[in-house]
C-alpha cells in the first residue's frame, strides 16, 4: 500500500478520450524533456527527442502520460565572463503554468523518509500529452533531501543515484496514487531503473509480471550515458527498495559482481527494447547481444516533432511550390539569426552568404572543433573574396565536463579574429530553432558510430537547412550526397582518433571546398533543389508522428 502525506481533491485527473487505436494505457519516464522554452527540464537530444515524443503524442490522442523531475536550477544557464568565455550560472526556476495536485508523498532514499510533490502540466497548455513532474524541493523535507531535484545530472554520485530513485520509485508510485491502470512502463534511458524494482516488489518479486510491463529505450553508445554504480552505494540508497541485494544480484545476473550497469540491468527487466536508429541497433546489439537473458533490441529511429519545428511560411512555399517565396522567408530567417549573432558577438553576417552551423550538445565525440582542424585550410575558405562562408558555433557542455568548457572557449579563442565567425551562448529550444531556420548548412561531425542518432538534422532539414554530416546515427537512413544533402566519408574506425581525426577534417574541407560551395554560389538552383528535396523527404519518415506510432506498434503492443 503506498502511504500519503495529503491528497488536495481539488485536482482531478482527466485527460482526453484517447484514440481506439491508442488505448493501451502507456507511461513514459525521462530524466528531461524539452517541450517548451518556458520549462527549462533538459539538457540536450535526449530532451529534445523525450519533448517532441510527447507533442507527437498529443497529437495523435495516444493514452500516454509523462513523468518526469521539476529541476529547481534547470540544467544551467549558460552565459559569459568578460573575455567571452563560458559561465554557467545556476537561478531557481519558477512555472505559473503547472498545476499543484496537491499530492505530497514520501519515497525511500537511503534508508529515510523523502517527501515528494507531484506537479502537472495540462495537454492544453504546450499541446503534449498529459505530463506530470515531481519535486523533493518542498518544505517537508530537510535541506539534503531538497536537493535531490535541484540540478539535472548533478555531478555528485549519491544524489544521481537519488534522483533516479525520485524518477522511478516516484513516478510509479504517483501513477499508482492517481489511480491510473498503466499496460505499459517505458523507460526512456536507463536513469529511472529502480522502477523496475519497485514493480518487482508490487508484482510479487515474479521478474516475468514485470516484464510482461517494462519496456526500454538505449539511446547511446557511450560509457556515460550507460551508468554504473557500485552494488554498496546502491543498496545503501535503498536504489532496490525492499528487495534485498542478494535478490538482485540472482535476478538482474550480475553474481557476485561490485557494479550493476543500469542498461544491462534494463534490458533484463524489460520484454522489449529499442535502439534509436538503425546503425544504433547493430551497435546497441554488439554491445549487449552477448550477455544472457537481455530482451530484444529493435530500431526505432528518433524523430521531431514538425508541429512545433518546422517553420510554417516555408512549408507553405515548397507546398506551394513557390520557389521565390522560400527563398525569400529563408533571407528572412537568416537576418533573424543574424541579429542574434550581432547582438552576442558585434560580429554582422551577410544573408547572401553561405552559413554553416555546429549545434548540439556538446562533447568531445562530437567534434566541434574538427572543421578548424587544418585551421588554415579553413580560414582560407572562410575568407575567400568571391564566394566565402560564415560559421557559427552553439550547444552545451555539461558544467563539469571540463574538457568540453574548455573545447568551448577554445573555439572561441580561435577564431575571435574572424569576422564571419561567430560561437553563440544559451543554446535551449528557441536558439535551435533560430540556428535552424537561419542557416544553410548543418555540420555533424561524430566520430563514428557514437552518435546514436542525432536529431537535430531532421529538424534542419524540415527547415530548408541541408545536412553536411558524418554517415552516422540517422543519416544512413536519410542522405544521399548531392541528392538531399552532402555526406562525409569517415576514416576506418579502427584507426587511431589522430588519424581519424586528420582524415575526417581532410574530407568535410573537400565537401564544403569542391561541392558545397561552388553549388551554392554557381549553382543556386542546383542547391535550391537539394534544400527541397530535403523538406520533402524528412517528413514524414523522420516526423515524431511516426515514431509515436511505432512505438505503440512495435513496443507497447
Amino acid at each position: 500500500m503506498v502511504r500519503v502525506l495529503y491528497f488536495s481533491m481539488a485536482f482531478t485527473f482527466k485527460p482526453y478520450t484517447p484514440a481506439a487505436k491508442y488505448k493501451t494505457a502507456a507511461a513514459y519516464f525521462s530524466m528531461e524533456f524539452a517541450v517548451d522554452q518556458a520549462l527549462k527540464t533538459y539538457s540536450g537530444g535526449l530532451g529534445f527527442l523525450a519533448g517532441s515524443h510527447m507533442r507527437s503524442g498529443y497529437e495523435l490522442k495516444q493514452n500516454l502520460v509523462g513523468i518526469s523531475i521539476l529541476w529547481s536550477f534547470g540544467y544551467y544557464d549558460q552565459g559569459r565572463n568578460e573575455d567571452q568565455s563560458m559561465r554557467a550560472d545556476f537561478r531557481h526556476k519558477h512555472y505559473s503554468f503547472l498545476e499543484d495536485t496537491g499530492l505530497v508523498f514520501p519515497i525511500t532514499i537511503h534508508g529515510a523518509d523523502v517527501h515528494v510533490k507531484a506537479l502537472y502540466l495540462a495537454p492544453e497548455v504546450f499541446g503534449t500529452v498529459p505530463m506530470f513532474f515531481l519535486t523533493t524541493d518542498i518544505a517537508e523535507n530537510d535541506h539534503l533531501s531538497r536537493t535531490i531535484s535541484h540540478h539535472l545530472y548533478d555531478p555528485d554520485a549519491a544524489a544521481r543515484v537519488a534522483q533516479s530513485i525520485l524518477l522511478g520509485v516516484g513516478g510509479g508510485k504517483l501513477l499508482d496514487l492517481l489511480g491510473r491502470h498503466t499496460d505499459v512502463y517505458h523507460l526512456n534511458e536507463g536513469h529511472g531503473l529502480p522502477l523496475a524494482f519497485y514493480l518487482y516488489e508490487k508484482h510479487g518479486r515474479d521478474l516475468a509480471e514485470v516484464q510482461k510491463r517494462l519496456v526500454f529505450t538505449t539511446h547511446t553508445p557511450e560509457l556515460a550515458g550507460n551508468e554504473e554504480r557500485p552494488m554498496k552505494l546502491l543498496t545503501d540508497m535503498s536504489f532496490f527498495g525492499a528487495v534485498p541485494a542478494d535478490e538482485i544480484r540472482r535476478v538482474a545476473r550480475i553474481g557476485d559482481g561490485d557494479s550493476l550497469n543500469y542498461t544491462l540491468t534494463a534490458l533484463r527487466f524489460a520484454r522489449k527494447a529499442n535502439a534509436v536508429s538503425k546503425v544504433h541497433g547493430i551497435v546497441s546489439l554488439e554491445m549487449w547481444g552477448h550477455y544472457e537473458g537481455i530482451c530484444p533490441i529493435i530500431p526505432i529511429t528518433n524523430s521531431q516533432n514538425g508541429t512545433y519545428w518546422r517553420d510554417p511560411q516555408l512549408a507553405d512555399a515548397l507546398k506551394g511550390k513557390d520557389d521565390a517565396a522560400l527563398l525569400a522567408r529563408k533571407q528572412e530567417l537568416k537576418k533573424d539569426l543574424f541579429k542574434i549573432v550581432a547582438d552576442q558577438t558585434g560580429n554582422i553576417f551577410d544573408p547572401e552568404v553561405l552559413t554553416v552551423v555546429w549545434a548540439r550538445r556538446f562533447a568531445g565525440y562530437k567534434r566541434a572543433d574538427l572543421i578548424l582542424h587544418h585551421f588554415d585550410r579553413f580560414v582560407q575558405l572562410a575568407n575567400d573574396i568571391q564566394r566565402p562562408i560564415q560559421m557559427i558555433w552553439a550547444g552545451k557542455p555539461y558544467p563539469k565536463d571540463y574538457g568540453a568548457v574548455a573545447l568551448f572557449n577554445e573555439i572561441i579563442k580561435r577564431t575571435a579574429h574572424l569576422k564571419n565567425c561567430a560561437v553563440l551562448t544559451g543554446y535551449e529550444l528557441d536558439l535551435s530553432a533560430a540556428l535552424k531556420k537561419g542557416s544553410d548548412i548543418w555540420l555533424n561531425t561524430p566520430r563514428f558510430p557514437r552518435e546514436a542518432s542525432g536529431t537535430s538534422g531532421m529538424t534542419a532539414a524540415m527547415n530548408a537547412s541541408v545536412n553536411l554530416s558524418i554517415a552516422d546515427g540517422w543519416i544512413p537512413e536519410f542522405c544521399r550526397h548531392g541528392e538531399n544533402g552532402f555526406l562525409i566519408a569517415h576514416a576506418d574506425e579502427t584507426r587511431p582518433d589522430a588519424v581519424k581525426d586528420d582524415q575526417e577534417a581532410t574530407a568535410l574541407l573537400d565537401v564544403l571546398e569542391y561541392t558545397v560551395v561552388p553549388m551554392y554560389y554557381d549553382q543556386p538552383k542546383n542547391f535550391l533543389k537539394v534544400v527541397k528535396t530535403a523538406m520533402k523527404e524528412v517528413e514524414p519518415a523522420f516526423e515524431s508522428g511516426r515514431m509515436a506510432k511505432e512505438y505503440y506498434e512495435q513496443l507497447y503492443k
